[in-house]
């Protein structure tokens, strides 16, 4: 296959193995001439197959080669370190909150709204509609695709953001083995990836068989200086102790009061002034009060951060076979099967348990208990307490397995000296995920462990009274210092929760595409094709869990299934070529409609162009409606717990607590003296001590989004191996699938001065007597809108060999202009870009430069990824923020004069270097790094665990070592 040397393509081989619904493609170098002769092929983006590989929307394509040389072991790695990923993804640095998982998050706008394929087919997803880059072996991909455009029309729901297409490897003759081996600068953090690959043709098929396995080791936070306290440069510690600590209420005199003293519950709370904290000596007796000293953060507060994992390890394995059978020299049978597990692990501080009626509503230690240091006395009471249990950290381990199969008719004919190809065929796709947790207390045996007890006769300390001694209870000392508790007990109030999750996805699919009728630019093509898809999941938890019996968050079971038919039509329409300021003009239409059981009928439609004034340059755009139907859990979501962070603007203390909030507070019925109350203490911000409910809603429709793309390609043909294509882009999403969070919803009720009041309702959420927030009810609504726009720029270079070898340079960047979004319609715009939120990086420019360099068998690539600046609210912060470089602007002044003090978060540049040499036995041998230069991820005081966030590279630098033998 030959191109004419006046192209672009003058130096590109079009390989094609024909894969139906499809295609593949893969450029190869060549010198060549002589006549075109052109096969036509299908690239992301659209089902008709062209002769034409420079399409309508912009097609980041990663090669093979790429794969291997980004010293990257999963599918997940590799996608976030694109520029168009922008924003979170969840990756093996989230611990808390974390699953194992690999996501990829294009334009900022979230896994869900970035749909994934494999194949050209829509990959199993999880119940919240994101999926997991790591189920797809990176050993068997030939190359990724990634459409930086809207997709709806050809691909249906999720195509929001963009696509990420996986192209399998195909046609593959030989085999070849590849072990990797590396580690962080540290020494932690070991990785090791081992895989196989062989393949097979003959005059009627191929085949090509897969099988990898890879482990990741943990990196504890207490290894690296920038997260081994809760906040980098601060002594900041949980007032929840690791010894057993008295929450004392007291009077404005300082007097001890407790609710049998008061004839109501809002006398109490009148009378409730502060609380004192006693901690127990260290192997002391916690039944004498003399053993006791004032509590104080430095010397009794607990260091959480420290038990935490910042890389979380994970083992994964995969078997992948595919394979395709000629059956007539027009029809092929074509099939592929997937089975991948997972197990992945995330750990956390022993559970810090409060218990009591000034903490949690509770009994706390029973007034009989043989450990309350008042039982016997006229001041006998059940006790407020406090101790975290660090004898037995929180471990979550995931087990997931994924299994996928396809199979299918595909073929092409002639009719009407017109050519067609077809292809039909059957998806089933599925994710099993067992969990199990320990460290979480069984709370029905811990409230009779800390019940009622004594010392028998036998010297034996037992639960109940002598007498009526409760069989099978074990009593336990929450007052005892750290370490003390022993292994008996532990097993009798924790328990190991055993949850079970699964998503199914079926499809049936049928496509047809080929020509309709001559045009003055060439042959009109079309697409036309149906999917019949269901979608079922469940999360079952635990009894305990689902219960509310547990120390944990508890949740209710998650169950659900929708269906839906799927029609589209795709036209391609060739209106000029080869005239002069029209080389090239070609039109774009296509169409899909959705009927789904659960929300109804959607329709949605899309428009494009392409145009070659002349042959170096082509000018493409496009307009595009998409929309995301709701996942299951957004539908069908189990009322569950959380204990989120979150700052009450009714607490006297914030610096924002003006007298218009005050008013508004005090309407409430909220005090105001009154303080926030945090699992770190009193005070504004933190982590609430009561579980919030967050649910899901059958009633959610779909969002709805409007797309738009210009932008141009320029290939001089006086310069030949250069191309560049700078495109605009333009995303609008109503009726966005949004939760609002606390902050939000409390700002509207207390702090904006035209907030929405009734956000005040107790629908939202509730105070107790003492002005506590006692549950927030967070479900997801249509309400949200979101607007996004910037610029991609891709450069390729690649330079005339030289005497010193080859070189290539590859540049690509993304400028985010504007990302806002709005919880509402009549709410205010709030701007993201440059500025970090928790979670939530908005850098407004990521860019990679690849410099690649072969010399005979020598070869160096050496990539920089840059991610810029970014700003981050200060409010609240205290001089030792300051002092920590966590504030860099504490007097800068926002609208109206108001206070807005700033941080400024740095920009990061990591340099990627690998080197390798093609040994004589047909091997290659690599060394490289990923941040060479140990580069530390800029301190963010808004992160949440860390002082950092989980986008950036892990702290330490990492080293590697690959090695491929062929056979």
């Amino acid at each position: 296959m030959n191109f004419k040397s006046n192209k672009l393509r003058d130096a590109v081989i079009i390989a094609l193995v024909a894969t139906g619904a499809t295609g593949a493609v893969q450029a190869q170098e060549a010198e060549t001439t002589g006549a075109t002769n052109l096969d036509r092929i299908q690239v992301t983006g659209s089902r008709i197959r062209s002769v034409d590989t420079e399409t309508q929307q912009p097609v980041l394509v990663i090669s093979r080669d790429t794969i291997e040389h980004s010293g990257v072991t999963s599918v997940g790695q590799l996608m976030q370190n694109i520029s168009a990923n922008n924003g979170f993804s969840m990756n093996a640095q989230v611990n808390n909150g974390g699953d194992g998982s690999s996501g990829v998050n294009l334009r900022g706008l979230g896994a869900a709204r970035t749909l994934v394929l494999v194949n050209g087919r829509r990959w199993v997803s999880a119940l919240d509609a994101s999926v997991d880059l790591n189920t797809i072996p990176i050993a068997a991909v030939e190359r990724v695709e990634v459409l930086k455009d809207g997709a709806s029309s050809i691909y249906g729901s999720d195509a929001i953001g963009g696509v990420v297409n996986l192209i399998t490897r195909k046609d593959y003759e030989g085999a070849e083995a590849r072990v990797y081996v590396g580690q962080m600068g540290p020494g932690d953090g070991q990785q090791q990836a081992y895989d196989f690959t062989m393949g097979a043709n003959s005059d009627r098929g191929n085949i090509l068989f897969s099988a990898s396995y890879s482990k990741d080791d943990a990196v504890r936070a207490r290894d690296r200086a920038i997260s081994r306290n809760p906040t980098f440069g601060l002594t900041q510690r949980s007032s929840v102790s690791s010894s057993g600590v008295i929450w004392q209420p007291v009077d404005a005199a300082g007097n001890a009061i407790w609710p049998e003293q008061f004839t109501n519950e809002d006398d109490y709370y009148a009378a409730l002034d502060n609380v004192d904290m006693s901690v127990i000596n260290n192997g002391a007796d916690s039944r004498d009060l003399a053993n006791y000293h004032p509590y104080t953060t430095a010397g009794d507060g607990y260091n959480y951060a420290s038990d935490n994992y910042l890389l979380t390890p994970s083992e994964r394995r995969s078997l992948f076979v595919q394979g395709a059978f000629d059956i007539t020299d027009s029809v092929t049978f074509r099939s592929e099967a997937l089975y991948n597990q997972r197990e992945s692990e995330q750990a956390l501080a022993g559970f810090p348990v409060t218990e009591g009626f000034y903490l949690a509503g509770t009994r706390g230690l029973d007034k009989d208990s043989y450990f309350n240091p008042y039982k016997g006395t006229a001041q006998a009471r059940d006790l407020d307490y406090g101790r975290r249990f660090t004898e037995q950290p929180r471990i979550y381990n995931q087990d997931v397995k994924t299994f996928h199969f396809y199979g299918g008719l595909e073929g092409v004919f002639n009719f009407a000296d017109r050519a067609f190809n077809w292809d039909a065929g059957y998806r089933y796709s599925r994710t099993d995920q067992n969990d199990r947790m320990r460290g979480d207390l069984n709370t029905l045996n811990l409230n009779a462990a800390t019940g009622p007890s004594f010392m028998d006769t036998d010297g034996v300390i037992k639960c109940g009274a002598p007498g009526a001694i409760v069989a099978g209870c074990i009593p336990i000392n929450p007052l005892s210092s750290a370490g003390s508790i022993n292994q008996e007990q532990l097993d009798y109030v924790m328990f190991t929760a055993h949850d079970q999750y699964q998503n199914l996805s079926k499809s049936f699919t049928a496509n047809l595409a080929g020509d309709l009728f001559q045009l003055p630019g060439g042959m009109a093509g079309f697409a036309l094709g149906f999917e019949n898809r269901k979608e079922s999941g469940y999360d079952d938890p635990d009894a305990l869990v689902a219960a509310g019996y547990t120390s944990g968050n508890a949740r209710k079971a998650t169950a659900g299934a929708y269906s839906l038919d799927d029609a589209f039509l795709e036209l391609a329409l060739p209106l000029l070529s080869d005239l002069p300021g029209a080389q090239l003009l070609e039109l774009s239409a296509a169409t899909r409609f959705s009927d789904y059981s659960n929300f109804g009928q959607t329709t949605n439609s899309k428009f494009g162009f392409k145009w070659k004034p002349i042959n170096d340059l082509m000018v493409r755009g496009n307009w595009s409606e998409g929309f995301r139907a709701p996942s299951i859990t957004n539908l069908y979501r189990g009322n569950s717990d959380s204990y989120i962070n979150f700052g009450d603007p009714c607490s006297s203390d914030w610096s924002g607590y003006t007298a218009d909030v005050q008013a508004r507070c005090v309407a409430g019925g909220v005090s105001p003296t009154f303080v926030q109350q945090t699992n770190a203490g009193l005070g504004y911000g933190g982590q609430t001590i009561f579980p919030f409910t967050l649910g899901g809603n059958p009633d959610l429709g779909p969002e709805t989004a409007t797309n738009y793309t210009l932008g141009f390609v320029y290939s001089p043909s006086y310069l030949q191996g250069f191309d560049i294509a700078l495109d605009w882009y333009k995303i609008k999403i109503e009726n966005a699938i949004s939760t609002p969070t606390s902050d939000f919803i409390l700002d509207q009720c207390y702090v904006a001065p035209n907030g929405d009041r009734s956000y005040c309702d107790s629908s939202y959420f509730v105070r107790d007597g003492a002005g506590r927030i006692t549950n927030m009810f967070l479900l997801p609504r249509n309400l949200a809108e979101r607007e996004v726009e910037g610029f991609d720029l891709s450069v390729r270079y690649r330079l005339p060999d030289t005497a010193w070898g080859s070189f290539s340079f590859n540049w690509d960047s993304a400028y985010v202009s504007t990302d806002k979004s709005r919880a509402n319609k009549d709410a205010d715009w709030e701007n993201s870009v440059g500025i970090y939120e928790q979670d939530t990086p908005g850098w407004r420019l990521s860019s990679n430069l690849t410099t690649d360099w072969t010399l005979g068998d020598f070869g160096v690539t050496w990539t920089m990824r840059y991610r810029s600046s970014l700003s981050e609210s200060c409010i609240g912060r205290t001089a030792a923020h300051l002092a920590a470089g966590l504030c860099s602007d504490p007097d800068k002044l926002g609208l109206a004069g108001q206070p807005d003090p700033r941080n400024h978060i740095e920009s990061v540049l990591y340099h990627d270097v690998e080197g390798r040499y093609n040994l004589p036995w047909n091997a290659t041998v690599a060394i490289g790094g990923r941040n060479v230069f140990k580069k530390d991820p800029p301190l963010a005081g808004r992160a949440f665990a860390n002082t950092y966030d989980y986008s950036y590279d892990t702290p330490g630098g990492y080293y590697y070592m690959r090695y491929v033998q062929r056979f």
